[in-house]
């Protein structure tokens, strides 16, 4: 059975913050507390847009009224699954029980 490299992505929503690189460092902060003993083999960093005028890259993260919503990207190695879907179901499933009421959605399964 083949290893695939599974990313999920995530919503932060963080609070009293006042600048956008204060919110993107709270919320990797945050989540890798979260993951920390159960799931610390979890990468996690900010998430990327592309611009669609210039195609550059742009951070998935807004500041409003000092509240954040951060975009975050959460990778993770998952040995032996059935099938990409199956390695899926099963980062999800890692994931979202450290992250309890953290909205995840499949971004990419890679096959190593």
């Amino acid at each position: 059975m083949p290893d695939y490299v599974v990313i999920l992505e995530s919503a932060w929503v963080v609070k009293d913050v006042k600048s956008l690189d204060d919110a993107i460092g709270i919320a990797i902060s945050e989540a890798g507390k979260r993951l920390n003993p159960a799931a610390k083999y979890v990468e996690v960093e900010a998430g990327m847009l592309a611009c669609p005028f210039c195609e550059g890259e742009l951070n998935s993260a807004i500041v409003v009224a000092h509240t954040a919503l951060v975009g975050l990207l959460l990778e993770m190695k998952v040995f032996r699954a059935e099938s990409p879907e199956h390695a899926a179901r099963i980062a999800r499933s890692v994931i979202g029980k450290a992250l309890r009421d953290v909205p995840l959605q499949v971004k990419d399964v890679t096959a190593l």
